[in-house]
């Protein structure tokens, strides 16, 4: 009881501290943990992890919601996840697909919010590349908040689709390859991006106790800030979101011309 009522209070002043300080415009969250999860809890199947970790999702959009954090993005599935075992996978598949139709079709309980897919479609299933199009069909007016969500996503991989984007229109144009070469600028590589109009995230949050980021926005992370939090993503709470959302207010940051891509401000971490 004690416990409980020092907690309740240690959550409100940080919710005070955040809601005082800068809250970031974009945050990116790498949901790690879910597997080492349902080991840790002696779950028949390391599926039922997965099934956890999606139900943590509505919550951290609603934290976000609440505490004004207009861009989310989330990193579900990357490509090199794409080679685990086929019964893992097709679990996967499922709740990726019941959780953008719930998005789909009930947009007051995905909080207002602009749903958007990143990552190689073509890798995914047929139904998942249905589903994920009907949630973006139907919240297209929505917003002006925005989730994405990085699903058969590589950071590698993007920068590797922008290039190759990039190029093809270029040739189209009648450019030749030297005249590439010679006027190629970071800024033209970023408008061929999975979500070229999104702001680079402000902070980065990894679950799980990995203290790296595995290529998760690869390009737009280079003056984010970062955040490695050691539960796992299942087991994320509130107050480990606060405590995120403090610790990127409490840096000195100054402004980067660097990165400012894309009309978005942008600060590297004064040390």
């Amino acid at each position: 009881m004690i416990r409980e009522l020092l907690y309740g209070l240690y959550e409100r002043q940080l919710e005070r501290r955040v809601r005082a300080g800068v809250v970031p415009r974009h945050v990116g969250v790498i949901l790690d943990g879910n597997r080492r999860f349902a080991r840790r809890m002696g779950y028949a199947q390391i599926t039922d992890g997965h099934r956890r970790g999606a139900d943590k999702v509505d919550e951290l959009v609603g934290w976000c919601n609440e505490l004004g954090v207009p861009i989310v993005t989330l990193w579900a599935l990357s490509t090199d996840n794409l080679g685990r075992q086929p019964e893992e996978l097709t679990a996967i598949f499922e709740l990726i697909e019941r959780k953008v139709e719930a998005f789909s079709r009930d947009h007051e309980g995905a909080h207002q919010r602009r749903v958007r897919v990143v990552g190689r479609r073509e890798l995914l299933p047929e139904s998942t590349r249905a589903a994920i199009e009907r949630a973006e069909e139907a919240t297209a007016d929505s917003g002006p908040d925005e989730l994405l969500v990085a699903i058969g996503y590589g950071g590698r991989e993007e920068i590797t689709d922008a290039v190759r984007r990039m190029l093809a229109d270029r040739i189209r144009r009648g450019d030749s390859l030297e005249g590439i070469v010679d006027d190629l600028e970071p800024d033209e590589i970023s408008r061929y991006l999975y979500a070229p109009d999104i702001p680079d995230p402000d902070l980065i949050i990894r679950t799980s106790g990995e203290l790296r980021l595995s290529g998760f926005l690869l390009w737009q992370s280079a003056y984010s800030e970062y955040y490695f939090c050691d539960v796992f993503w299942p087991d994320f709470r509130r107050i480990d979101f606060l405590r995120a959302l403090r610790s990127y207010a409490s840096r000195q940051r100054r402004l980067s011309r660097a990165g400012s891509r894309r009309g978005a401000s942008r600060a590297t971490t004064s040390r």
